[in-house]
């Protein structure tokens, strides 16, 4: 009886033993199940394609040569180089031309020349050079970039005067051309103001190649820099204005210069007719608006001598005796 009971005890324990064996067994081959939460997408890792990265756009920076900076960023597919390019190359021809020449809130690029000119004791006043932005060579750099991007630099062209400097003790030996006008040295405002006027000019080198402003030369003609009312013609009337009479000096210098031979940039002519040389023959000047300009083509570096005298000023045209030979090859 006895062996009976632990017979049947050994048993229960071996089907125990078995059962947990099994259950060990089944938890290890089973994984366990890892929840998500409700709103997070399932993603197949293996399956999912690469996303492709997005084109950089093309660029165009334009820069100052001298400060390095950029001046301005163009996007040209925005502005329409690929749709419309003759539209696109307009409205660059429109801020490159305002780049150069200014506009009504900023100045351009482009300067006349200042001359350089000799003071009463022999010693040079330096002038400035002449600085141009090529406008239609801004635009085509431009255009070429386009199409791949990149830096554009300005294209900046300065000009310094046509002279050399060891002709300076002698520009005033040989006498080209001169001319004299006169007028009413009662008229005090009058006088003055070209008095002043032709002191602006006098002994004013002009070089080889050189561009002449009378503007830019004589400066504003104003009562801060001693000008004078005075008579003076707008819009076919005489009226009083600061400065009346320097037209005088630039048509004394007009008829001066013509005799010498020069290429002509800019030359007016007044409404009405003036006394003080015939018909034609004068050059109205006003600061800010018309100009009188003249382009040094005779091959030889001049100098511009005023003499103002009481009621008559003359103007000459001289240049040095080495270069008189030079000068009759070419006139």
């Amino acid at each position: 009886m006895m062996r009976q009971k632990w017979g049947i005890s050994i048993l229960l324990i071996g089907s125990l033993l078995g059962m947990t064996g099994c259950a060990e067994s089944s938890a290890k081959q089973t994984p366990k199940k890892v929840s998500m939460p409700a709103d997070q997408p399932v993603t197949n890792t293996a399956t999912q394609p690469a996303q492709a990265e997005l084109p950089k756009p093309v660029v165009v920076n334009v820069i100052d040569p001298n400060t390095k900076a950029i001046l301005k960023t163009l996007i040209p597919k925005e502005m329409g180089f690929e749709t419309n390019p003759d539209a696109y190359k307009q409205e660059l021809e429109k801020w490159a031309r305002e780049l150069a020449r200014g506009s009504a809130t900023a100045p351009g690029y482009d300067q006349k020349m200042v001359p350089d000119r000799i003071d009463a004791s022999g010693q040079i006043i330096k002038g400035k050079p002449r600085v141009i932005l090529e406008e239609s060579e801004l635009v085509e750099k431009v255009m070429e970039t386009s199409v791949n991007g990149g830096d554009v630099l300005l294209p900046i062209y300065v000009t310094e005067s046509g002279y050399k400097p060891e002709d300076l003790g002698a520009l005033d030996e040989v006498l080209l051309g001169s001319y004299s006008t006169y007028f009413d040295n009662s008229v005090s405002g009058r006088s003055k103001n070209i008095e002043l006027s032709a002191q602006a000019i006098n002994n004013t080198i002009i070089g080889v190649q050189d561009i002449f402003s009378f503007n830019t030369t004589v400066g504003p003609s104003d009562v801060e820099h001693g000008y004078q009312p005075a008579k003076e013609i707008v819009n076919k009337q005489l009226v009083d204005g600061i400065g009346g009479g320097i037209c005088q000096t630039s048509s004394t210098l007009y008829n001066a210069i013509d005799k010498v031979g020069v290429n002509y940039i800019e030359k007016n002519h007044h409404s009405l007719s003036v006394g003080y040389v015939p018909a034609g023959r004068d050059a109205t000047v006003s600061y800010g608006g018309k100009d009188f300009q003249f382009q040094n083509t005779t091959g030889v570096p001049l100098i511009i001598k005023s003499i103002y005298q009481r009621g008559k000023l003359t103007i000459e045209v001289r240049t040095s005796a080495a270069y008189q030979t030079l000068y009759a090859q070419g006139n």
